[in-house]
């Protein structure tokens, strides 16, 4: 990769890789189809930490019984641990004590001892065995919980939100996010947890067993303490950049893989091979730098643990010979030395797990807090639409300052086709995602049969209004199941009938399963023009009284278009029509045709008015002429 083709690469995603984690300006770009907005949202401000804390103890507090019976298992585990250690104390003393010939008992005590020693390890290893057992079953339903509310907020979200995010990168927080958010309650939480329980009761056991020796645990633990808080603090961006760069290279993937042959007929393989190796090597650099960071912590207080472990013994030795300490106590003390340490080494090499699940946590809950549709409160009780349509002065823009549709007027009866013609650009799409609320108007009146289109309910507005667009879409399942899409309860005779008057029934006949055959991403085994014909049936079964049609015959050649024609004006029929098309030749029979200019309509009627009038029309009408 040329250096010059590195620092176009740095440019385009230097807002991404700001290590600040600052607001940049959103980089939008403008693309055909009515100027929707693509793009992918730079990083907001620094996320409150403390917020994401409580929201995620929140998902795990629904799940309180468990929560408390795993934690008590938890506790009891940890406790038991503790107490078996403490219990060699007499173990140790007296065995010593039997060898050199004190005590006359025998065996019998010491036995006895090491029977509750093995029955206090088989209720720990029950107590554990329970407790991961439960916490696992209660950190699982809490994370359904938590994917099912992320993809439930999904289908609130307004299309605006979906226009300016990356597909992949909201496939990433499902997937990679959700993922850390698991490892860090599976195992981070748990050893956290017990890891405090552990801190707590090894000190009370240390200062039972010999308060100047644990004295000596006790002073060195701030350095332990500052060395991890030193290496958290400078850590802890490192993880949110790393998450940021792995939404991006999920992103930047599914964009690719899914345009994959636009990159084969442009010869781009190169490039877009060089785009992905910089941001993988980015995601790896970034990784590299949060991990090694994080990891200092355990060779650093793993070094601190074996000095005051060397001091306590060499202490501990010298109080056995001149202060007769028993050699028990010293041994179970210098155990917990250890595992006063081990607590704090543990959640030091954990603590990258912990800053990537706040990282992924916090960008699930930056989609969750995004706004959502919102509906008037003032509410029209109209369940059925019969599609008059009247546009009074509409203006609109996607971007603020930025008017993309001009004082819109225009009146649609029912069983009316209306048809949009202008350039690329003009407004034309723009104004069939107004009649669906995709977006709401800035200025100016929609009204649908009279009634201003924000006072209707968007669920009932979007059964009334079927689209046909540019852009196919098939569900895995049957070619049935994608037709019966929609209307629910189609019956297979209406099915078949829709598909028929579309011309869409001889070729799925000839499918290897006829109407059953599976479709698979996104029917990857038919042609673009059966695709389209597949959806064009899916409209046609609908009994919505508004039609729109985006480019719906784009795909197919003449002829077949010529065939769906006649199908087409008996699924017009008694249905509001709106039709957008560069074809001029699918919109001659329209009862009216808007000329849009830069979102003005410039020119209205019927063909032969239009033609008459020698304006724009006429001319892109003539040029057509001639290129036939």
């Amino acid at each position: 990769m040329t250096e010059d083709r590195k620092q176009r690469l740095a440019q385009k995603y230097a807002a991404l890789y700001a290590s600040s984690g600052r607001a940049n300006k959103r980089e939008v770009r403008m693309v055909g189809g009515g100027g929707r907005m693509m793009g992918m949202a730079a990083q907001g401000k620094p996320k409150d930490t403390k917020k994401t804390i409580k929201r995620l103890v929140w998902y795990l507090s629904r799940e309180w019984i468990l929560i408390i019976v795993g934690m008590t298992c938890l506790l009891l585990t940890t406790l038991g641990t503790l107490a078996t250690t403490y219990m060699l104390r007499p173990i140790i003393n007296e065995g010593i004590e039997q060898y050199i010939g004190r005590v006359d008992e025998g065996m019998r005590k010491l036995t006895l001892r090491v029977l509750a020693l093995l029955g206090m390890y088989l209720l720990v290893s029950i107590m554990q065995i329970v407790h991961k057992h439960v916490l696992l079953i209660a950190s699982r339903r809490s994370l359904k919980r938590l994917r099912k509310d992320l993809y439930d907020k999904l289908q609130k979200l307004p299309v605006r939100y979906f226009d300016t995010h990356s597909t992949g990168d909201l496939m990433s927080r499902f997937t990679n996010d959700v993922d850390t958010i698991g490892d860090m309650v599976n195992s981070t939480l748990v050893a956290m947890i017990s890891g405090v329980i552990t801190l707590v009761g090894t000190l009370v056991l240390m200062l039972v067993t010999s308060f100047w020796l644990a004295m000596i645990t006790i002073v060195f633990t701030p350095v332990l303490t500052l060395v991890s808080k030193t290496i958290v603090k400078k850590s802890r961006p490192l993880f949110s950049k790393r998450q940021r760069a792995l939404g991006a290279l999920n992103g930047f993937s599914e964009e690719v893989i899914s345009g994959q042959k636009v990159v084969k007929v442009f010869g781009r393989e190169d490039a877009v091979e060089e785009e992905f190796e910089y941001l993988n090597q980015e995601l790896c650099k970034t990784q590299i730098r949060a991990q090694s960071l994080s990891m200092l912590m355990g060779p650093i207080n793993h070094n601190i643990c074996n000095f005051i472990y060397a001091v306590t013994a060499c202490v501990g030795g010298i109080m056995v010979v001149t202060q007769g300490f028993d050699i028990g106590g010293l041994t179970v003390l210098l155990d917990y030395t250890r595992k006063f340490n081990q607590p704090i080494n543990e959640i030091s090499t954990q603590i990258n797990v912990v800053f990537s699940a706040l990282a992924g946590a916090e960008r699930i809950f930056e989609v969750m807090n995004a706004d959502e549709e919102v509906e008037v409160a003032e509410l029209s009780e109209v369940k059925t639409l019969k599609g008059h349509i009247e546009l009074k002065d509409v203006s609109f823009g996607y971007l603020p300052g930025v008017t993309v549709l001009h004082d819109i007027n225009l009146t649609a009866k029912p069983g009316q086709k209306i048809a949009f013609v202008g350039s690329t650009g003009a407004g034309k799409t723009t104004v069939t995602n107004l009649l669906s609320r995709f977006y709401e108007i800035e200025k100016g009146e929609l009204l649908v049969d009279g009634i201003p289109i924000e006072k209707i309910p968007r669920p009932v507005l979007r059964s009334q209004v079927v689209m046909v667009l540019q852009d196919t879409h098939l569900f895995t399942g049957t070619v049935r199941e994608n037709i019966r899409y929609g209307r629910l309860d189609a019956t297979d005779e209406e099915v078949e009938a829709a598909a028929k008057a579309v011309a869409a029934h001889d070729f799925i006949v000839h499918l290897e399963n006829g109407y059953d055959t599976l479709l698979e991403h996104d029917g990857a085994n038919l042609s673009q023009g059966q695709r389209q014909l597949l959806n064009i049936a899916r409209a046609a079964v609908s009994q919505a009284p508004i039609l729109v049609l985006d480019e719906a015959t784009s795909s197919v050649d003449t002829r077949t278009e010529r065939n769906i024609e006649m199908g087409m004006d008996a699924l017009m029929e008694n249905r509001t029509t709106f039709v957008i098309a560069h074809r001029l030749s699918t919109v001659r029979k329209a009862d009216c045709i808007m000329v849009l200019e830069k979102g003005r309509i410039i020119e209205r009627g019927n063909h032969e008015e239009l033609l008459a009038l020698g304006g724009r029309y006429s001319d892109l009408y003539h040029e057509i002429v001639k290129l036939d």
